[in-house]
């Protein structure tokens, strides 16, 4: 299945048993939800996967299992510091089925302008798969510019950007300098309706993983022209968007899913699970989040 960049992808989070391996039964419940909630697709090992902590054999596990469970377009995500191991892991993705990359910077080297093209290119150049670059210079310290983006387009299955500078105007030069020739994906939940409204494509969502049907639902409110409607719900919202732009998102969304009974708090060490007056805010914000969750119009019919 082609992926047209319309919609929202989930970057799914990676569930895990308390004896830290894979949790497929939660994983798949969870990849249930979001396709019952109308998604696009699904990111694999993402920021929110906990990408750096998951084997290549895991990356394998959860992508065929995303990809035959939901029946949707499923992408790999690939954030490594070599060329080379981001190649090897590009030609995995299309064996195992992936039908599209989001690929990050080189991470832990500050790449310069040549650098960072150099690096794009030559990925994508080793594979056929249609490349959404993610650019998130607030967290990876790395800005595809404007100008990167003018090289970059020359390789035509560089296709979109995961758009995170949290520049709201950022959409617009995109626009501007590009057209449709790259598709725009906001990836930063707490202003992704307002990118959304000044014509970002797609959504790539954070909070989704836990409360899947009002992410949907605003971005279908937004595109069929109800914005009215979309931004009632986003305000509603938006303390609970909020918790995707903290360095412990990982952890406060898997508490999201624990409480809207969509997966668990378990994560990979490093990281441990939430304690204390920690963990009572975030508890605080997700069940006052619940407990005033708005009905929803019926969104999944209308055309966008």
């Amino acid at each position: 299945m082609r992926i047209n960049w319309n919609g929202v992808y989930p970057a799914v989070t990676t569930k895990f048993t308390p004896n830290d391996t894979l949790d497929l039964p939660s994983f798949g419940a969870n990849l249930d939800a979001q396709v019952q909630a109308g998604v696009s697709g699904i990111i694999i090992g993402g920021s929110l996967g906990e990408a750096s902590t998951l084997a290549i054999e895991e990356k394998e596990t959860l992508l065929k299992y995303a990809a035959e469970r939901t029946g949707l377009p499923t992408l790999m995500n690939i954030a490594e510091g070599t060329t080379k191991e981001a190649i090897r892991q590009a030609t995995l993705a299309s064996k195992w089925g992936a039908r599209g990359l989001m690929l990050l910077p080189p991470m832990r080297y500050k790449s310069d302008h040549r650098e960072t093209v150099t690096f794009f290119k030559t990925v994508a150049q080793s594979t056929e798969l249609p490349i959404l670059i993610y650019n998130n210079p607030v967290d990876y310290k790395i800005e595809v510019t404007l100008e990167m983006f003018d090289e970059l387009l020359e390789l035509p299955n560089i296709e979109a950007v995961k758009e995170s500078t949290r520049d709201i105007t950022n959409v617009t030069r995109l626009i501007n300098r590009f057209g449709e020739r790259l598709k725009i994906l906001t990836g930063v939940d707490p202003i992704a309706t307002e990118a959304l409204i000044m014509g970002a494509h797609g959504w790539v969502a954070g909070l989704v993983c836990a409360f899947p049907a009002e992410t949907v639902a605003i971005y279908r409110l937004v595109k069929a022209g109800r914005t009215e409607e979309a931004l009632e719900i986003h305000r509603w919202f938006l303390p609970l968007l909020e918790l995707d732009i903290h360095p412990k998102l990982v952890q406060y969304i898997k508490l999201a899913e624990a409480e809207t009974g969509l997966g668990t708090e378990y994560v990979r060490a490093p990281r441990l699970t939430l304690v204390g007056k920690e963990r009572d805010h975030i508890l605080g914000i997700i069940r006052e989040g619940i407990a005033t969750r708005p009905a929803l119009p019926e969104y999944l019919s209308l055309a966008v």
